[in-house]
């Protein structure tokens, strides 16, 4: 099993976010229900115009990596603010989607549980 586990640092506290159902050396003690996180981020066509170069030679489309990257970075903001206005101190089963929305368009979509844990 992947052991990913992340701790944000926003607002004057840790939000221990973690992609799985329990988190070692903690319990949970109170269950707060889903939240959730998206964007939409349409392409640039600068991007696209070095995208359709990087597909005749090959390479890395930095441009798409930095913008998904920012998008999942945008995402987990919005859902750990939905977290924390519940009260939560961490989130888990952390998991993300995505879909296109329009020619050009996607959307990243990342959603968990709202919990509170405390140490074992």
């Amino acid at each position: 099993m992947l052991n990913f586990l992340l701790c944000l640092f926003f607002e004057s506290f840790p939000m221990l976010i973690s992609n799985m159902e329990v988190v070692p050396g903690k319990k949970i003690v109170r269950h707060l229900g889903l939240v959730q996180g998206s964007t939409v981020r349409a392409k640039h066509a600068g991007r696209d115009i070095m995208a359709g170069l990087k597909n005749i030679f090959g390479g890395e489309l930095k441009g798409y990596t930095e913008l998904l990257h920012d998008s999942r970075e945008e995402s987990m903001e919005r859902l750990q603010r939905q977290a924390e206005a519940l009260g939560a101190n961490a989130v888990i089963n952390v998991r993300f989607s995505t879909s296109s929305i329009a020619a050009g368009a996607s959307e990243i979509f990342v959603y968990g549980t709202a919990v509170v844990v405390e140490d074992r």
